[in-house]
């Protein structure tokens, strides 16, 4: 069957988040799969199932090393680019069936642009977690700016937003591992994602972590960055209707550029995040 690695969130081989695409040629058990995902050690692989492709609905499970998540922007992103750039499909509107739902995503000029699963505030953390999450990242809560709390959030993966005041603090950010395993565990989250404002040429600056999935850091996260969007337009930070912009993976020497908007509709808030992919590695899988 063929495999591929894909560079999400940039134009440029070998920066922005790889990920894996594989496209099986026959049905896969789930514990192939995670054995697969464990070789190409990406922090997620994405399986493709063309069954529906016809009418238009992809199917895509995604496997970190340590196990199946239910949904990954950047591992969506690479996927679609993946099957467009091979052409297996064309531009257009198309279906993704996910563990977290069925999500439109679109495939224009070279880009994709999927809707993210509906933004859920979960709730606060304690003083006592608050303080265990900066001590975590050998900060203290005087690090997180006047205004702001972290907050667990969820577009189909709960992730904890941690605040800091700005870029020269995130990236002198140390990450204790076990802490921040444990502490994710405790509140039910993927991970940590960690922000400071930005200085004009982007939205903010981010950082991504999930140890608990065997993820010290990843340099690009659809997921996390379409709750960052809901978080700070909860907060009055941004406004509904524009274009939003994260820089994340400095921290890592893998710049990414992580698209996002945010529209109120009848049916509720729709958030959008998107980007380009290009590919890295093409070969076979022999099982």
């Amino acid at each position: 069957m063929k495999a591929y690695v894909m560079d999400a969130f940039t134009d440029a081989v070998f920066s922005g988040n790889q990920a894996g695409v594989v496209i099986p040629d026959r049905p896969l058990s789930d514990a192939l799969m995670q054995r697969i995902a464990a070789e190409f050690k990406h922090s997620e692989t994405a399986f493709i199932d063309l069954s529906g492709a016809e009418k238009g609905a992809i199917g895509v499970r995604y496997f970190t090393p340590a196990g199946e998540v239910e949904l990954c922007g950047h591992a969506t992103v690479a996927g679609f680019s993946c099957l467009l750039l091979t052409g297996r499909i064309a531009e257009g509107r198309y279906t993704a069936v996910t563990g977290a739902g069925r999500l439109a995503v679109d495939v224009r000029d070279g880009a994709v642009l999927m809707d993210m699963a509906a933004p859920r505030l979960l709730g606060g953390l304690s003083n006592e977690d608050s303080a265990a999450l900066y001590a975590a990242y050998a900060l203290t809560e005087a690090d997180c700016p006047d205004g702001c709390r972290p907050a667990i959030v969820s577009t189909g993966l709960a992730d904890i937003m941690m605040p800091v005041s700005d870029r020269e603090t995130l990236l002198r950010a140390v990450q204790n591992e076990a802490e921040v395993a444990a502490l994710s565990k405790k509140l039910g989250c993927v991970g940590v994602h960690m922000f400071s404002p930005g200085d004009g040429s982007c939205t903010a600056f981010c950082s991504n972590f999930a140890p608990l999935y065997g993820i010290p850091e990843e340099c690009a996260t659809g997921t996390a960055n379409a709750a960052l969007t809901y978080y700070l337009n909860s907060l009055g930070l941004i406004a509904p209707g524009g274009e939003n912009l994260f820089i994340q993976g400095e921290h890592m020497g893998r710049p990414s550029r992580v698209v996002s908007t945010l529209t109120e509709t009848e049916n509720g808030t729709l958030i959008r995040v998107g980007g380009r992919a290009v590919m890295s590695m093409e070969c076979d899988i022999k099982v």
